[in-house]
Formats: C-alpha cells, structure tokens, sequence
C-alpha cells in the first residue's frame, strides 16, 4: 500500500474509530491529509472494508456510507449527455404499461 493511501485509510479508520461519520469525518480525514482526493478515499475505505481485523459493525458501516457518498461526488451531472429532448427532471419511464403489480395468491408448501 502506499504511503499516502495509508494516511489517509488509517486516518479514515481512526475518525471512524472515534465516532466521526459523515462530514465530520471526512473533515477529520482532511485535516490530516489536505491532498486527498475522492478516488484516495473511495480506495483507502475499500481497503478498510476488507480489513479482517476491524469488525465493528457500526465503524464499518459509517466507512461504506462516506465511501458510497464520495464514489457518487465523482459522477457530476455536467458531465451528463442528454438528448435534446432529455429533460433531468421528469421521472423515469416505466418498463412496462401492463398496469400496477398484481399480489400473488399464498400457496401452501
């Protein structure tokens, strides 16, 4: 591992060793490494997830829910290519007209 991706993933897993989540850990890893980008925390909270040591189930959650958030920043709607007559704000399409879903019958085993 590198030596910037380990500062930034030990200071990921500290902040969230401590209770940091959020935007108050993301702060905590900034203040630590000024530098880091969204890729070097999406890849530093991946390795953190795979660690086979650290199983707190709250940490490991808070890890995943900064990692999903910054993988996303990466995709930037300016960077979208829409169709002239594409619209960002109409619902999507369903895929099929056949009308609402219709429930199952229980059946016995």
């Amino acid at each position: 591992m590198g030596e910037k991706r380990r500062k930034v993933y030990e200071a990921l897993v500290d902040g969230a060793t401590h209770g940091y989540s959020d935007k108050n850990l993301y702060d905590f890893i900034l203040k630590r490494c000024p530098k880091t980008s969204s890729k070097k925390l999406v890849r530093a909270s991946l390795l953190a997830l795979t660690e086979p040591d650290l199983n707190d189930r709250n940490v490991l959650s808070t890890i995943y829910a900064l990692a999903i958030k910054h993988r996303l920043d990466e995709v930037r709607v300016d960077e979208i290519d829409l169709d002239d007559d594409e619209d960002l704000n109409e619902p999507a399409p369903l895929l099929s007209d056949n009308g609402p879903a219709k429930q199952l019958p229980d059946q016995d085993i």
